[in-house]
């Protein structure tokens, strides 16, 4: 086997396990942490697709930012005090949502693994220039509208945040 191969292997089995940790841990504050790793994980593959921004932005947007606001909302909510039975009110449905979702998931991976296109097909495209400036430029060109959008929605989040735990 190359080293690629085993590379990959090894992030996979890494990517696995830190998912899995995710689901299985009882504790809300480890299960973000294992999700910063996969996070982590994730970066890591795209700097072997050769995409150093977009892994800097995982970085940087999602295990930095996006971590720092769950482990917020997590610690003001209480939700790490939750004890290992208890599911908070009105939650019942979210097992059998989670096993649905979950195999249409699989289902899906299934047939984009065994329906895609030889990889000599794929690699006829030309490379796509991935630099912060064409990045910028395309953020800011054809999809101002939806990124203002975005972040219109967060900050209705952060205000919605604030007022559900002020007090009365």
């Amino acid at each position: 086997m190359s080293s690629d191969i085993i590379l990959l292997v090894i992030l996979g089995a890494i990517s696995i396990g830190s998912a899995l940790g995710l689901l299985l841990s009882r504790n809300a504050i480890y299960a973000a942490l294992f999700l910063v790793l996969n996070f982590g994980v994730g970066a890591v593959f795209y700097l072997i697709l050769n995409a150093p921004f977009l892994a800097v932005i995982q970085v940087t947007v999602y295990a930095g930012a996006i971590m720092v606001l769950f482990l917020f909302v997590i610690m003001l909510l209480g939700a790490e005090r939750l004890s290992p039975g208890e599911n908070p009110p009105g939650v019942q449905y979210q097992r059998p949502l989670a096993i649905i979702l979950g195999v249409a998931l699989l289902v899906l991976a299934a047939v984009v693994l065994f329906t895609r296109q030889p990889i000599a097909a794929a690699s006829a495209t030309p490379p796509v220039d991935s630099s912060p400036l064409a990045v910028g430029l395309t953020l800011y060109g054809p999809y101002v509208f939806p990124f203002e959008v975005v972040s219109i929605l967060l900050l209705v989040a952060m205000i919605g945040a604030v007022v559900l735990t002020r007090n009365k």
